[in-house]
């Protein structure tokens, strides 16, 4: 894949005004835009740039992290505290994902959603309250793995960091995730599936594939 260079401002606009003109495939009244990527390669700052982008365009944009609906420690540390496989595909509640994110998305949906649904420090419910989003707004979700949910993405970013790059830039204490970010590859190709890629191996110079 060929990729160009494009600093970090010049992404956010391109891709905010990409976004204006996205309509959902599904007919319904809200876009849902995917923010793929390892905590390392922190696609959680790319969707929150783009969301401001959008706000100064005139459109309502809800930023939300796959972080806040991760499961209660008991099921996520079933297994033990580093299970590969429990991370790669048991760590995050993707039905509370479907429940409370996408299912009031879908055509004749209400468009309230929560946020967040898990605290995982206090390892509790946050209590949050819905948030509405108004017909024509976004939701930009991020956070890892998101490609291999069949989500109904309308728009799909992943932002990638080389195997070098994301042993680098993952702390010492979260490298043993890196197995499942291997399989990720091998199994979802993300950098092919996604419709933007975002090489962030250097993070002042990013570079996509336009």
């Amino acid at each position: 894949m060929r990729l160009e260079a494009i600093t970090w401002e010049r992404l956010t606009d391109a891709l905010a005004d990409r976004l204006l003109e996205l309509a959902p495939a599904d007919g319904g009244d809200w876009p849902r835009v995917a923010f793929d990527g390892a905590p390392a390669a922190r696609p959680g700052d790319l969707a929150e740039r783009v969301a401001d982008a959008l706000r100064v365009r005139g459109r309502s944009a809800l930023v939300v992290g796959t972080q806040g609906f991760l499961r209660s420690a008991s099921l996520r540390f079933e297994y033990g505290h580093e299970d590969v496989e429990a991370y790669y595909s048991g760590w995050f509640d993707t039905g509370a994902l479907w429940r409370e994110v996408f299912g009031p998305l879908d055509p004749g949906g209400t468009g309230r959603i929560l946020p967040d649904l898990w605290d995982p420090a206090a390892d509790r419910a946050t209590r949050s309250p819905y948030v509405q989003l108004p017909p024509g707004g976004l939701l930009l979700l991020h956070g890892p793995l998101l490609l291999g949910h069949w989500f109904p993405f309308d728009l799909t970013v992943h932002v990638r960091l080389s195997p070098g790059a994301l042993h680098r830039r993952t702390a010492p204490e979260e490298r043993w995730t890196l197995p499942a970010f291997e399989r990720y590859e091998a199994e979802r190709d993300p950098t092919a599936a996604a419709d933007v890629t975002v090489r962030a191996d250097d993070p002042r110079h990013p570079a996509w594939n336009g």
